[in-house]
């Protein structure tokens, strides 16, 4: 011992740094379990002269469709014969108002999905009437077949009340493209809404070429009705970042952004003349979006939409529409600019990059930043809407029948047993 006491030490721990953004996707559960997309809504399947009278299998919300037309109407059924599980959109009509399964002839009508006829099995079929496939509701719109994925038995809404309003009240003209894509429907429609990446991913977009786009933008986001709007409050066109340098998307080639003036149609929209249906619609902000993943972007001249649509969890169908509000003489020369240029360009190069960043995309976990907010106010809306639809979809859940309660038998009573003492004997004589 020395005699001299050592100080206590301390210890200080380090202070944990707090980590930056939303890392799952607790917050949205019914969100983070929609990965084969949300039931109960309209969706676009393919083009109205891709569908014929030979049936054609397709995928939406993780359900197999067999797609048919038939004097004109077009009918969806689950595409699987109960018989032995054969889709059906491998079969064939062989009866009007019918469709045959190719493996035995199991034939359904389009109308209700019950099976009418057995062709193995003769006319008098016993099984005949006693099954049905699903069949769904659908409708044509756009140029496009739509079908309805029920989430119980409810019946169909009207898709009028589910189609953007200004597609149901006024003309337009439609150039569009779908494409089979790779990666999950959530990926793809929060890309679309996504308040940052535009002006960097599509910097060297060919649509993109003369058009200038802002370095950054403060941004908030607003409901209305069954939408939500991207409302751009202040636009930088370039900016200084300390200790790197200063960026902008600015180029010599390109055209001079007007900056005194913010748009909310089009990024680059301020100043131009606007098509008169696009300006009645008084939208808050250009780039809106809805349940269940629809994309509505306003230019001065045109309406882009995107429509979201569920395959199974790994892949989506890319539904793409330019909607022209012109008549006359003008028809003619938005379809020659549209399959001209802008297909190529625009819903080709342009929603290329889109598809290059929703396949890569990993997530969650994820760290996400203030122009996220665009992303976190979609899956709230998502989460309570689609609450809201499943409660209303519980009161046509079919349930169960309840079986009278089997009345248990009493066993009759036996007879005591016999005792010796109670067998008479014989008085001998």
């Amino acid at each position: 011992m020395t005699g001299v006491e050592a100080s206590e030490a301390t210890f200080a721990l380090p202070e944990r740094p707090r980590a930056a953004g939303r890392q799952d996707w607790t917050a949205w559960p019914g969100y983070n379990a929609a990965g084969s997309g949300y039931r109960g809504y309209w969706y676009p399947v393919t083009w109205s002269n891709h569908i014929t009278k030979n049936p054609k299998s397709y995928t939406i919300c993780g359900e197999k469709l067999a797609i048919i037309r038939d004097a004109g109407k077009v009918y969806a059924l689950h595409d699987r014969c109960p018989h032995r599980g054969v889709p059906l959109s491998e079969g064939d009509q062989q009866f009007p108002g019918t469709v045959s399964c190719p493996y035995h002839g199991w034939t359904y009508r389009l109308t209700d999905g019950k099976l009418a006829a057995v062709i193995t099995d003769g006319p008098d079929s016993k099984i005949c009437g006693k099954l049905n496939v699903q069949t769904y509701a659908v409708e044509e719109r756009l140029g496009l077949v739509w079908v309805y994925i029920p989430i119980a038995n409810e019946p169909a809404p009207s898709i009028d009340d589910q189609l953007p309003r200004e597609l149901v009240e006024n003309k337009g003209i439609v150039g569009g493209r779908i494409q089979p894509r790779e990666g999950n429907w959530r990926f793809a429609c929060e890309n679309g809404f996504d308040e940052g990446h535009a002006k960097y991913l599509h910097r060297t977009a060919l649509w993109r070429l003369f058009k200038p786009m802002p370095t950054w933008n403060i941004t908030s986001i607003i409901p209305e009705g069954r939408w939500i709007y991207r409302v751009q409050e202040e636009v930088y066109w370039e900016a200084d970042f300390p200790g790197v340098g200063t960026w902008t998307n600015k180029r010599w080639w390109k055209k001079k952004p007007d900056e005194t003036q913010i748009s909310q149609i089009g990024n680059v929209g301020a100043g131009l003349d606007v098509n008169p249906v696009i300006a009645a619609q008084n939208f808050p902000g250009f780039a809106s979006l809805s349940m269940p993943g629809v994309l509505r972007i306003a230019y001065p001249k045109f309406i882009h939409y995107e429509f979201y649509v569920p395959v199974d969890e790994d892949n989506h169908k890319y539904v793409g529409l330019m909607v022209n509000f012109v008549s006359g003489a003008a028809k003619l020369g938005f379809y020659a600019k549209y399959l001209g240029a802008i297909r190529w360009l625009f819903h080709g190069q342009f929603s290329g990059q889109d598809a290059w960043m929703v396949e890569v995309t990993d997530a969650p976990p994820e760290k996400l930043y203030r122009p996220d907010v665009s992303l976190t106010t979609w899956r709230n809306l998502a989460e309570e809407e689609y609450a809201e639809k499943i409660a209303a979809a519980a009161e046509h859940t079919p349930k169960a029948p309840v079986r009278p309660t089997r009345e248990r038998r009493t066993a009759a009573p036996r007879p005591a047993p016999v005792t010796d003492a109670q067998i008479p004997t014989g008085t001998s004589e």
